[in-house]
């Protein structure tokens, strides 16, 4: 047999060179063909603003809302530091009450019973004092102006020396505790 002579063009284009070069025209010439128009990857475009957008607008209402439920959370905890014995004193005020009356028809010139009185004087003291630590205040209301807020009003009664609207008896302290009403003072009211 015959060798067939070989030509160096030939050659040239069988080498791996050559192969991955023309391997490297042929993707490109596909790659071409795949490639999207200028109007299909502006839609594209524009559906992937549109989505980062709507996702942007979710993380800042997750934010918003996290910080609300945070913001929620620390008044709740410190509604519960300052009220936190509101029922606690409603139950001791009418203790509070029954001392302050004690005190009020002991006899003062009576020397058998005036040892009581003090003791019961002192526990009253003990007992204002530690409901004062805990922010548990009376309600000034002798000759201040009836506020409905603070007072309720037993009766109206003729003052002729006071002004209109003025408490002029209290039948019953009132109580706030940081501010808050316990309790309304029960009071009577001068007419106008």
């Amino acid at each position: 047999m015959a060798e067939q002579e070989k030509n160096p063009a030939d050659e040239i284009l069988e080498s791996p060179v050559a192969e991955e070069q023309k391997t490297d025209a042929d993707a490109a010439t596909a790659d071409a063909a795949e490639l999207p128009d200028a109007q299909t990857l502006a839609q594209e475009l524009e559906t992937v603003t549109t989505e980062m957008d709507e996702l942007r607008d979710q993380l800042l209402r997750t934010q918003a809302d996290f910080m609300n439920v945070r913001r929620r959370a620390e008044q709740d905890v410190e509604k519960a530091h300052k009220f936190g014995v509101e029922k606690f004193a409603n139950e001791m005020l009418p203790v509070l009450d029954s001392l302050e009356r004690a005190v009020e028809n002991f006899d003062k010139e009576d020397a058998a019973t005036q040892a009581i009185r003090e003791g019961v004087e002192l526990t009253l003291g003990m007992l204002v004092s530690g409901l004062n630590k805990f922010k548990v205040e009376s309600v000034e209301a002798q000759g201040a102006p009836f506020d409905p807020a603070l007072h309720q009003a037993m009766s109206l009664v003729d003052a002729p020396d006071t002004a209109p609207n003025t408490v002029v008896a209290v039948v019953q302290k009132g109580y706030t505790l940081n501010g808050r009403l316990l309790r309304p003072a029960m009071v009577m009211v001068s007419k106008s």
